[in-house]
């Protein structure tokens, strides 16, 4: 993402899991973070990687929240072991990733961008107690293939209009029964071209 990106390997369930971490740059968070957050990327059979537009959006505004946050690579993907197991092995990495990475004593944020919020919400339903996520945040979840997990009431979800990739109606169908409000981005479509910015912002203003 910028020059203090630092790139690193970690032990996976089936073998290395690459990942990047961004840390704050200001003052109040530098030496101690607000908490850790590690986000998701799209699918890995259309492209995605750790490094997609939308995933590193997510990461900046959670730096520019004072977390330190993590992407890493899916299973078959860059320099991570394994091949694509359509969202079961992929929960392992992101838990792995977690374990790896989290902090004692300091919060846990998880993020996604399409089938990683897909993920997203399969690990967070894994973890409990202590061991909870603070919050999630899901952005243009892949709702339409598979059914996401449920998620806490907290979640922020938030999906363009004109998505083509996953249909609006898919998100407000799996949100409708938890009550979950969903944010739209008018006109915007599943890679929120030229709306990055906006996202981010929104993703900050959204925060509490």
């Amino acid at each position: 993402m910028n020059a203090q990106t630092e790139r690193r390997l970690i032990d996976g369930p089936i073998g290395p899991i690459e990942c990047a971490i961004d840390r704050p740059s200001d003052d109040a968070h530098r030496d101690t973070p607000r908490g850790v957050a590690v986000v998701a990327h799209p699918h890995p059979l259309f492209g995605g990687t750790m490094d997609n537009k939308v995933a590193q959006t997510l990461a900046r505004a959670l730096v520019l929240l004072g977390y330190e946050t993590v992407r890493f690579n899916f299973r078959g993907v860059g320099a991570t072991a394994g091949t694509h197991d359509e969202g079961r092995g992929e929960s392992d990495d992101l838990l792995a990733v977690v374990a790896a990475m989290r902090r004692p004593g300091l919060p846990l944020v998880l993020g996604g961008f399409s089938f990683g919020a897909y993920v997203t919400t399969l690990a967070a339903a894994r973890l409990d107690g202590a061991d909870a996520a603070e919050r999630l945040v899901l952005v243009g979840p892949s709702t339409q293939r598979a059914t996401p997990a449920p998620v806490p009431a907290d979640t922020l979800v938030i999906h363009g209009e004109q998505d083509d990739v996953v249909p609006l109606s898919a998100t407000l169908d799996w949100a409708r029964p938890q009550q979950l409000p969903v944010i739209v981005m008018p006109g915007v479509g599943h890679f929120f071209h030229g709306q990055l910015t906006q996202l981010r912002q929104l993703i900050v203003r959204s925060w509490h």
